[in-house]
């Protein structure tokens, strides 16, 4: 967080949070009332300045205000950038520590900044990094992969760089609780 929002939170420490007005798609874009965020500026102070709670509802932090993000997916966006993997933050993917795929193909990787759903834009990146014994995957091996259930293990990995993951089955409804994140964050009863 930048030092002009911890100020503001130590000047202003009981201003109330807001819910429902800020929203990330599915493409890892900013939404404020359904509207797509275009101002690079506004984009960029937001991205510097969102984080989760203890309980896993993402935020952003304005000044003072917190506003609780409703998400599409999941907390971040991942997108392939010729290198590795970033998230739609800007922040390199360096350690990931478990991978998941939903039903519809989507991959879902818990990493160091957060959980993440790797961009659909990028689905050839992530055919190019899967493997089933050490060969390439087809489009059986996809589909047998996707036809698991929820929770289950398949016989697919993951390579980003030097890691090699085993690759689960994860039903898009079961992702919060597993990965340990909210998709629409309400106020205390």
């Amino acid at each position: 967080m930048e030092d002009w929002v911890r100020r503001a939170l130590q000047k202003w420490p009981n201003v109330p949070a807001l819910y429902g007005w800020l929203r990330l798609d599915r493409r890892g874009r900013w939404r404020i009332r359904g509207e797509i965020i275009t101002r690079p500026q506004i984009i960029d102070t937001i991205n510097r300045n969102y984080a989760a709670d203890a309980r896993g509802r993402w935020f952003f932090q304005n000044g003072p205000q917190r506003g609780y993000v409703s998400l599409d997916h999941a907390p971040l966006v991942l997108r392939s950038d010729g290198a590795g993997l970033i998230t739609h933050t800007g922040l390199a993917v360096t350690r990931p520590q478990a991978a998941y795929l939903d039903a519809d193909g989507t991959l879902l990787l818990a990493t160091e900044h957060g959980p993440g759903a790797l961009d659909d834009h990028d689905f050839d990146w992530l055919l190019d990094h899967l493997s089933c014994a050490d060969a390439n995957v087809d489009e059986a091996a996809l589909a047998a992969a996707l036809a698991q259930p929820s929770g289950t293990q398949t016989p697919l990995s993951l390579r980003i760089g030097a890691t090699t993951l085993p690759l689960f089955r994860l039903d898009f409804d079961a992702a919060p609780q597993v990965l340990g994140f909210v998709r629409d964050p309400q106020p205390d009863a």
